[in-house]
């Protein structure tokens, strides 16, 4: 009998989110994705079981046969021909909703510590091909350093560095639209995105400066039909002391900004607690030894 691992999993930020027009066979939009994780962590612990069993404190809306993490079990166990003698336990702390990735990190923590558990590399094509299966962000989970993805958002092309960026997020009161509904909405009046490369550029170099006036995300007008107080978080984010840039991750409700000093982030989460706002003084993650 093995014994149970834990795995640590952050969430994520997208510093660049270029959705396109159209769709692929999938039903996904091609996407250019630049995440990076970020200091808010989710638990997730593998153990022996009789049979495949998952468990999420809080619990969930969902049954757990519909999470990500179920899936990932079930999907992964049939690949490698192996049977989900398991049970997976995960302690949620990122908010979910938010397009900070909360199932995605669930789903890509069990698939890592999984498949090291069945003597599988995390980055084994037939993993990365069930995290694709799950949903577009998982297969960053897998090893959630700064990277450029594209395809639907799933693809790694380019692995980056990326300096510690003192954050703050906050989120609204109300609640926002799915995914699904914000990639609908974009259909409806969505626009090009730009070029994700000065972006790039400005990481690799370690411009700070460069790194806040190339935030994009094409998808956050879409997210504010559907939640416009998210709107009103990422305009607030920006009038206040300290901060370089603001921008909705993903696809809302979630807005972080790069702020100029980890003081300054605990400023600007004291005033969003104050207007009765979620918020978190946090970090961004670049190196192995956090994220992994």
């Amino acid at each position: 009998m093995a014994d149970p691992v834990v795995a640590q999993v952050p969430c994520k930020v997208n510093l660049h989110l270029g959705v396109h027009a159209g769709r692929d066979a999938r039903g996904y939009h091609r996407v250019d994705s630049l995440m990076v994780a970020v200091a808010l962590f989710d638990t997730v612990t593998v153990e022996d079981a009789p049979e495949l069993s998952v468990s999420f404190s809080p619990a969930l809306s969902i049954s757990v046969e519909k999470s990500g993490v179920w899936r990932a079990a079930a999907l992964l166990a049939e690949a490698l021909g192996e049977r989900p003698l398991v049970r997976v336990n995960v302690t949620r702390r990122i908010p979910g909703s938010a397009g900070l990735g909360s199932s995605s990190a669930d789903a890509g923590a069990a698939l890592r510590l999984l498949a090291e558990r069945w003597g599988i590399d995390p980055r084994d094509p037939r993993v990365v091909e069930v995290a694709r299966r799950i949903g577009a962000d998982v297969a960053f989970f897998l090893d959630p350093r700064p990277g450029l993805y594209v395809g639907g958002g799933d693809v790694l092309e380019r692995g980056l560095t990326a300096p510690e960026l003192p954050l703050a997020l906050v989120m609204p009161r109300a609640e926002g639209g799915s995914t699904p509904e914000a990639y609908a909405e974009f259909d409806r009046s969505g626009g090009e995105p730009d070029d994700p490369a000065p972006l790039v550029a400005a990481l690799l170099a370690g411009d700070v400066s460069g790194i806040a006036a190339g935030l994009h995300n094409n998808l956050a007008q879409a997210a504010c039909a559907l939640c416009p107080e998210a709107g009103e978080v990422e305009a607030w984010l920006r009038e206040r002391p300290g901060v370089l840039a603001a921008q909705i991750t993903g696809s809302g409700t979630c807005s972080f900004a790069i702020c100029v000093s980890a003081d300054a982030a605990d400023a600007v989460v004291a005033d969003a607690a104050a207007r009765g706002w979620r918020s978190w003084s946090t970090k961004t993650l670049g190196s192995a030894t956090e994220v992994c």
